[in-house]
């Protein structure tokens, strides 16, 4: 079984300045100020060697309190029940499912993302993130937007 993953809240000047321009990239890359990695990266003072090492593990934090929407991202094996165990956990969590996207299944894998409101979570979001990563048939689940 795998350690599960924590997550911190740290002040960006407090952060060695590679995870600043990791996300800054991302940020570029998302709005369309950059078109690919390497321009991106270009444009931060970064390698790309850098940002593919620390991409999955830099999220800019949003104040999730002020919204409390947040979009998830999850890579799922096509099995019966995978889904439906991920929406009864949110379910079961207090969080509000707003919407769901998935694509159709290829290679056996879909993609999902489901947006939901979590200002009347009875846990934690990341017990929330947890609990979700470790569920049978998920192969990826991280916060996409909040």
């Amino acid at each position: 079984m795998s350690k599960p993953i924590k997550y911190y809240i740290v002040a960006a000047d407090a952060l060695p300045e590679i995870f600043v321009k990791v996300a800054e990239a991302k940020r570029m890359m998302q709005t369309g100020e950059a078109d690919t990695v390497g321009a991106a990266t270009r444009l931060v003072g970064i390698s790309r060697s850098a940002f593919y090492k620390y991409k999955d593990s830099v999220q800019p934090f949003n104040d999730m309190k002020a919204e409390h929407i947040i979009t998830f991202y999850a890579m799922l094996k096509d099995t019966a029940g995978v889904l439906s165990g991920l929406l009864a956990l949110f379910a079961s969590s207090g969080a509000n499912i707003l919407t769901i996207n998935q694509s159709i299944p290829t290679n056996g894998c879909a993609a999902v993302t489901i947006s939901a409101e979590t200002g009347r979570m009875a846990e934690s979001l990341e017990q929330l993130m947890g609990d979700a990563a470790a569920l049978e048939g998920v192969l990826r689940f991280e916060i996409l937007a909040g």
